[in-house]
Parts: structure tokens; C-alpha cells; sequence
């Protein structure tokens, strides 16, 4: 059965909307340098870049364990997007830091987006493109996702 994406109820269109959207930002880091970035990075990039962080208040704030902490922040750093430093009030943790990689990337993503929303203005209008973001934004606070957003722990539904 083909669906045409005019008969899709809000909450999908809004969820394939931002898909979309994510697809080609990822695309375009592709082209600028950082086509080893995935979207799931950005999951624990989010965290460490608030401030440095150890596994274990990572995995806390992700909602996870401690050993899939582990294995996300082994990737990160095989990739060469997190480094581990001693923290300097306790020398037996150690703390994730951002790599010079990661903070380019973060940069180049928000650039990416705010291009993205540029283009959607130029063919939209800016009411049009202001009155989307507004309405979702509202949509996110009806349903009890503020917090997540400000405390960067937004998942996918359980």
C-alpha cells in the first residue's frame, strides 16, 4: 500500500519532518569532512559537550548502563571524538572531553541546521516556517517534553 505523505497523521509527519531534516544535515557533514558522524553521536556528544563528564554520570544522565556507556565512549574515542583525562579533583576518574573533531563537528552541524532552516524560509516565508517551529514547540510542552529538551535527554518512546 503506498502512503502519500499528506495523509499522515501530525505526530508522524512531524517525527519523518525532522528525519528528513537529520538525513541531510548528515549528508552535508558527509561533504564537509565528518561523514564518520552518526546521528546516535550526538547522543552522548550532548552531554559531554554541557561539561566534562565521567562514564558513570554519562550513563546516568543517558538513562543507561554503565558498560553501554562504556561501549558508546570507546567508539567515540576510537573515532577520535572523545579523549579521558584525569579529574582534577579525584585522580582515580577520569572525565570525557570533546575532541577538537568533536567540537568542529558540533559547529558545523549547527551551522548546517540554521542553513537548513534559511532554505526553508526562502521557499516558505518566515510566518509560515516561524508558525511550524512555534506550534511543534507548543506540541513538545503540551506532552510533557520540556525538561527533556533543557536537560538534553530527549529518546526515542519507550
Amino acid at each position: 500500500m503506498v502512503v502519500h505523505p499528506s495523509s499522515l497523521d501530525l505526530s508522524l509527519a512531524a517525527l519523518f519532518a525532522g528525519w528528513a531534516m537529520t538525513d541531510e544535515v548528515q549528508r552535508r557533514l558527509a561533504t564537509q569532512g565528518f561523514g564518520d558522524l552518526r546521528f546516535n553521536d550526538g547522543v552522548v556528544i550532548q552531554h559531554v559537550l554541557a561539561a566534562p563528564l565521567s562514564i558513570t554520570a554519562l550513563a546516568e544522565r543517558m538513562g543507561v548502563t554503565q558498560q553501554a556507556a562504556s561501549k558508546a565512549v570507546a567508539d567515540l574515542e576510537r573515532r577520535g571524538l572523545l579523549r579521558r583525562e584525569p579529574d582534577p579533583a579525584d585522580a582515580r576518574t577520569k572525565l570525557l572531553h570533546l575532541t577538537e573533531h568533536a567540537l568542529a563537528a558540533v559547529e558545523a552541524t549547527r551551522a548546517l541546521r540554521r542553513e537548513l532552516q534559511e532554505e526553508l524560509v526562502a521557499e516558505y516565508g518566515v510566518e509560515r516556517v516561524e508558525d511550524a517551529r512555534a506550534f511543534l514547540t507548543a506540541v513538545i510542552g503540551r506532552y510533557g517534553g520540556d525538561d527533556a529538551v533543557r536537560a538534553r535527554r530527549v529518546r526515542p518512546p519507550r
